[in-house]
């Protein structure tokens, strides 16, 4: 790389940054530890994608370096003959999520490769579902699972569904590492896209066929309705993507007695009531014990904010 100043000087000069981004760069110009930070590296692309803090930088979580990390990405997809097949593409509760979703949705329309995206947030797994349902090539999922508010990532799937595998994300990075911002990036505005259908929002029609489909790995259905009655359970989502399609499933399943702890049911990606929306640790469930404790339930579900 060329050193973090004169990037950090390419990045000041370029004429799309909105207003915000631009003042964030400007109130750092005298900094040359945080120009350093930001500037002095780039983000590493493993098998889990990118995962960084939000702010400007090229070691950082930012709408330019989803539009590299997507155009690398594209290139990929060609170079494996796939530039027919379709890219779907979902993002969760989290800052800055759906705003790098339709970042994404917009560079790989660009490179003529059609995109589903979701209308909203979605749970990790459904992406997983949907690329295979919708026969896609490859997936993009917005999303730091359980890290703290701060950060944000970009996790890319295969045609299996599985996220991709190590030799993949070597080649990918290849190719992520040959873009240059901003001038190899190509863009296309998002509502001209769907337009000219190169990008299909998607919704209720792939969440029917996904619930039918987890429903159906119902080892024992039976059991359930047969302990409906008596089986009292507390839900809560983190304020993640589970809010919704885990209750739902949930009722479908059987369950009468389901309580969604209130304080944690909607999606915010600030996260106001744990420090990590983490289900591995025991203060993520500080709410839901309370609620369990008041309402007299069984058994406690927490899901982390993509809710894989």
């Amino acid at each position: 790389m060329k050193d973090s100043r004169s990037i950090y000087n390419l990045w000041l000069g370029i004429k799309d940054l909105e207003p915000a981004e631009r003042e964030e760069l400007l109130k750092i110009g005298d900094n040359e530890a945080e120009i350093n930070a930001r500037f002095g590296t780039e983000l590493s692309f493993g098998t889990g994608g990118l995962r960084a803090k939000m702010m400007l930088g090229t070691g950082a979580m930012n709408v330019l370096t989803v539009a590299q990390a997507t155009e690398g990405l594209a290139k990929y997809i060609k170079s494996e003959g796939a530039g027919a097949r379709p890219v779907v593409i979902a993002y969760d509760s989290r800052i800055n999520s759906q705003k790098f979703a339709i970042t994404a949705a917009s560079v790989l329309a660009a490179n003529q490769i059609k995109v589903f995206i979701f209308d909203n947030l979605r749970p990790t797994p459904e992406l997983s579902f949907a690329l295979r349902h919708l026969g896609c090539i490859a997936g993009i999922n917005i999303t730091a699972s359980h890290n703290p508010k701060e950060y944000n990532g970009y996790k890319v799937f295969w045609e299996d569904g599985a996220q991709i595998a190590p030799e993949q994300a070597e080649q990918i990075t290849r190719y992520i590492r040959g873009v240059k911002i901003p001038d190899d990036i190509h863009l296309i505005d998002f509502k001209e896209a769907v337009e000219d259908g190169l990008i299909t929002i998607v919704g209720d029609d792939i969440d029917e066929a996904y619930i039918s489909a987890v429903l159906s790995q119902a080892i024992n259905p039976g059991i359930v309705k047969k302990a409906a009655d008596k089986l009292s359970v507390a839900y809560t989502p983190l304020h993640g993507t589970g809010y919704r399609l885990v209750p739902e499933v949930l009722r479908r399943l059987g369950i009468k007695k389901l309580h969604v702890v209130p304080e944690q049911s909607q999606p915010d990606g600030n996260f106001p009531t744990v420090d990590k929306p983490n289900p591995e640790y025991r203060e993520a469930f500080a709410c839901g014990i309370k609620l369990a404790d008041r309402v007299g339930c069984d058994l406690i579900i927490a899901t982390d904010p993509d809710a894989d």
